[in-house]
This record gives structure tokens, sequence and C-alpha cells, in this order.
């Protein structure tokens, strides 16, 4: 993978000319490798071997306190002591300002080596949204001390009956008696409600948790404003603190009502919170204690800054359970040996036997895994590389930057969620009998990784915002824009030998879908054009992924000394996509294309 990795960031992306830029000017080549050294060598030594541990000792409640293995408690100390939680951040609050493309690539050795005890994920995005939205002395307080490792975050949107659905939340929040407005952190409110999903929700990792809750204030006739409108964010810490940030010794009104016992994700609590039951009373009275975050009313417009980091580092994650089966199946099929060759001389049962990579199917099973999980890694690292550019590049560059991650963002959450978990099934296949026991990782993998197509927005969410708003904003310009970066690449390789054919067919896939994006919306139906956005964010995540390949097939395509067959692995990844994995948009464009009412028509009384 490092090699890969290396490969990615270097000489794809050219993520050494970064440093020409002010922000990151302190950095060089060898910074960037010790950081990536440093990471490497901190999941291989304190995360990697107590991955299956976690998924065993599954978090439990005693009655006072959630117990976890000490392995997690010495991974999140050491992830905490590495400084990435504050990679990203400015120098004069303790940061390394890193850009995101290399905070990214780093954090891909913490989910490859176990996803499920976790890293930092939800605390820097926690931190982040607080920097981005809070107040000066919410800074201070509660980021600072998430990037330093001392509290960690969560956030709460799901409810028990509301789900995705966040326009029916029904948390309430309410003023925190006269004077409410005054507190030096922030408006202060008493929060009653019950929060379903909560990653992290209780444990004892770190001295406090910062919840971030979304809660409806009730408006001048004492009722919940209805819609998103209604929503707004709060503060919401498991243990009161004082505005210079030292905890005050009494807790807050949040309770553990229960642990989800996952299929996956074993390592990770994930909990049912209550808000304001009554069990702890700060100040003498039920209620949480939670502070105001913006303005009234703007609580998820500040949520979709933590949800859209949350939504690249859930791709990322899904992407590196699927490197790791990759290699896992790939270190077996190299050992294993059974059957012979098809031909002549493996009709002789006197023959040896040979490892099964030599055979066709297995190199296919082989190949769909590399192509899917190094394919959703260029994805994943480009991106990365897009928020880099809008927050450091040039005005042009940087609205082009947001523009494009606005339309990419569902693929970045949605492709490798779907394709890495193909990809850790076919990991099982090769395995045989095997892949199905705990014997090997490859199950755990798996299950691990069922999660990703779910959390931060399922696929049906995604491809209603990819179809009902990211391809038809300002007048289609982000697909436009898309389109045209597709299409540069589309002209470099008409000029390479090998690479032409693959550059036409993308340009014709690249018609197609925009031919069917125009025909779902031609009647103007948001019924008709969204019944199957699922099949539409299909469709466009394969073109995505042919484009991402056959530019790096560009790149790889240049001869380096000692690499031709690692670059040759890369050309033939992408030979295989094109071969077996972009003719299959056609079926998913056919439907949306039609406008396809199968699904839409089904009536309950039919299943």
């Amino acid at each position: 993978m490092r090699q890969t990795l290396d490969f990615l960031l270097n000489d794809w992306l050219r993520v050494q000319t970064l440093t020409g830029r002010t922000r990151f000017a302190d950095h060089s080549s060898e910074t960037f490798a010790q950081v990536l050294d440093t990471c490497e060598r901190i999941a291989r030594e304190k995360f990697a071997p107590f991955n299956r541990l976690v998924d065993v000792e599954e978090p439990r409640f005693d009655g006072e306190r959630v117990i976890l293995p000490q392995a997690t408690q010495d991974a999140w100390d050491a992830y905490g002591a590495s400084g990435m939680l504050s990679a990203a951040q400015d120098y004069d609050i303790g940061g390394m300002q890193l850009p995101y493309t290399l905070e990214a690539a780093a954090n891909a050795f913490f989910a490859k080596a176990s996803v499920s005890i976790g890293s930092g994920m939800l605390t820097v995005g926690n931190a982040n949204l607080l920097m981005a939205h809070g107040t000066e002395a919410q800074k201070r307080v509660f980021a600072m001390n998430e990037f330093a490792g001392r509290w960690s975050g969560t956030m709460c949107l799901s409810e028990p009956q509301a789900g995705s659905s966040l326009s029916d939340v029904a948390t309430r929040a309410l003023p925190d008696g006269e004077g409410f407005e005054a507190d030096p952190l922030g408006p202060r409110f008493r929060l009653h409600g019950n929060k379903m999903w909560i990653s992290a929700g209780e444990h004892e990792l770190t001295e406090n948790i910062v919840h971030l809750v979304l809660a409806k204030i009730p408006g001048p006739d004492g009722k919940p404003v209805p819609g998103t409108k209604g929503i707004s964010l709060f503060i919401v810490p498991k243990k009161l603190v004082n505005a210079e940030g030292q905890l005050t010794g009494e807790r807050n009104d949040v309770a553990l009502a229960g642990l989800n016992h996952k299929c996956g994700w074993r390592g990770t609590t994930n909990t049912l919170l209550n808000f304001g039951e009554g069990r702890f009373k700060p100040g003498g009275q039920a209620g949480a204690v939670g502070y105001l975050v913006g303005q009234p009313g703007e609580g998820l417009r500040c949520m979709f800054h933590m949800m859209n980091e949350a939504r690249i580092g859930v791709g990322m994650a899904a992407t590196m359970l699927g490197m790791a089966g990759y290699e896992a199946s790939l270190e077996y099929a190299r050992q294993r040996p059974q059957g012979r060759p098809v031909g002549p001389s493996g009709k002789n049962p006197a023959q040896p036997q040979v490892p099964i990579i030599e055979h066709a199917d297995v190199k296919r099973m082989l190949l769909a895994q590399k192509a899917y999980a190094e394919g959703a890694l260029a994805l994943e690292l480009y991106c990365a590389r897009l928020v880099d550019e809008q927050h450091t590049g040039e005005a042009e560059a940087a609205r082009q930057a947001a523009l494009l991650l606005e339309v990419l963002t569902p693929i970045a959450k949605s492709w490798p969620s779907e394709w890495c978990l193909e990809a850790n099934s076919l990991a099982i296949q090769v395995h045989g009998g095997y892949g199905y026991t705990r014997d090997f990782p490859v199950e755990q993998y798996w299950r691990d990784n069922r999660l990703n197509m779910i959390h931060e927005g399922t696929h049906g969410i995604q491809g209603m915002d990819l179809l009902g708003r990211k391809v038809v904003m300002e007048g289609g310009a982000g697909l436009t824009l898309l389109a045209t970066r597709i299409n540069e690449t589309i002209q470099r390789a008409g000029q390479v030998a090998g690479l032409a054919e693959h550059g036409h067919a993308l340009a014709g896939a690249l018609q197609r879908l925009g031919a069917a994006t125009k025909a779902a919306w031609s009647t103007g139906v948001p019924e008709e054009a969204l019944a199957n956005a699922t099949p539409y964010l299909q469709a466009f995540g394969h073109l995505v992924l042919a484009w991402v390949w056959l530019d790096v097939a560009l790149t790889a395509h240049a001869p380096r000394e000692g690499e031709h067959a690692f670059r040759q692995g890369k050309l033939q990844a992408c030979r295989y996509f094109f071969a077996y994995e972009l003719p299959k948009i056609d079926a998913w464009l056919g439907v949306v294309a039609s406008r396809n009412a199968t699904c839409r028509e089904m009536q309950d009384a039919w299943f």
C-alpha cells in the first residue's frame, strides 16, 4: 500500500507543489514522508495487532462506566500524542499546518490497521466545525481541548423515531432561565430528548466528551418550528466546564440509555443517549446544559460542515478496508496451492499443484479488488487535494475546487462503501471456506465495511443529493466543470497508445450520462426523476472512477527505473475497469433516462 500511496501523492497529485504556498512553506517532501512514516508505525504497533481483540471484546457497561480493552486506550493515547488531531491547524494553536491531502493519507494507515478502534475523525470534525462556526470562547474551551486529545467529540443527529429524516427531530432546547444569553460560553439552553447511533457517545478514553447536538428551540407559540429550518446546534459536554475550560466536577444531564451491538465496528462504542431525563441534575434541575453554536435555526447548515468531512472520512475508511482485504487475499493466493493449470499439462495428476493465483478466475477477483481499492484511494486523495485547493488556492481555482467537491462528495462517500465492500466479499471468496472463518481477517473486514453504506447518509440519500441537487445546482455548473476536467484527461489519453481507446469509451459514457441527466429531469417532476436516483449514483460513480483510473494510468504509463511491474499493475487495473466495470453503467442509465416507474409504482399490497 505504501508504494501506491507515495505514487498517488507524489507522481500523480504532485502534492509537493503545495509547499510553494505560504501556509505550507515550512514543509517539504521529507517532512511529508516523516508524517507518513510516523503514522504507519503507530498504526502497525498500536492498532493492527489488536484489531481482532476489539472485535471480540465488545464495549460493555458495568452500570457506571463503559469498559473497553486497554489496547483501545493505548491506541487513542498514541494517536493523540502523534499530533494528528491538530495536524491541519495553525502553528499558534499547536497545529502542524499540514495539507489536508497529507492528513487524509496519514489517517489511511489507521483505518487499514483497525477501523474498529477508530482514530480521531469525529473529534477532528467536531473541533473543525467549532473553529468555523463557534465563538472565540467555544473555540478556546472546546475545540482546543479536542485538538489536544484531552477531550473527544461526537455528532448527535439521528433520533429513534427520525433516523435520517432530520426535519422530524424532536429534541427540544429551552432557554436556561433569565440571563441565559450572557453565559461566556454562549447562550445557554436546557435540552430534552434522545439521540441514537452516536459513535463514541460514552467511554472513559478522554476526560470529557463534547457532544454536538441538533435540537429545536420552541417558537413564540411554545411549539417546535417544523422542518429543518427550526433546527439549531448546541454544544453539550458530558461534564460541565467553566469559561477557562476547567471541569467543574459536575456531570451534565446526559445519560447512556444503551449500547448498540453491531455487525462490525465493534471496537467503537455506539450509543443511545438520553438528554435531560433527570438522572443527573446540573444546577439542581433536569435538562442537559447546552450552548448555542451559531444562530438559532442554522444548526443544519453548521452541522453540514462536519457531515461533509465525515463523508470523505467514511469513504476513506471503506477504501482502506477494501485495501486490507485485497492485500490479505493476495498474500493467501500466492501461498495456497490448489489445482493445476488449464491445458494438457494440467491433466496429469502427478504434476504438482500450483498456487491459486495462477488461475484466471482468481486473478479476476484480485484484479477487481485492486481496481476497486486503489481506484477508491485515488478518488479520496483527489477530493482531499480539492480541499487544499479550496482553502489555499487562487480565487478562481478555489471556487472551482469547492464546486467540484459539491458534486464529488456523494461519490467519495458512496462509491468506496459499495465497491470496496464488494472487494471484501471477493477477498472472502479467494480464501474459499477459510475466508468464512475467524482464522483469517477477511470476514471481519467485510463486517466492518458493511456499515459504511449506511452511516453519514445511505445510498438513497446520497443519490437524491446528487441527482436532486448537486448536478442541477447553479444551472448544472458543477456537472459542466467535472465534464471539462474529464474531457481534459480524455484529450491527453488520445495521444497515448493503449489509452486512447479508453479515452474514447469514457467520452461515450460521459455523453450518455449527460443525456440521462437531462432525460431524468425532462418532465420537471421530482418523483419521476428521483425514483432511480440510486442507479444514477452508481453510474455516476463508475464513470468518475473510470476517469480517475485513466488519469492515474497516464501517470503510470511513464516508465521509471525499478517500477516496471508496479506501474504495469496500475495499467492492468485500468484495463480491467474499462473492460469489466464501465460497461455496467448502461443498465443503470437506462432506467434513469426512461424514468422507469417500476419501483415508484410498486404498491405495498403487492409485496
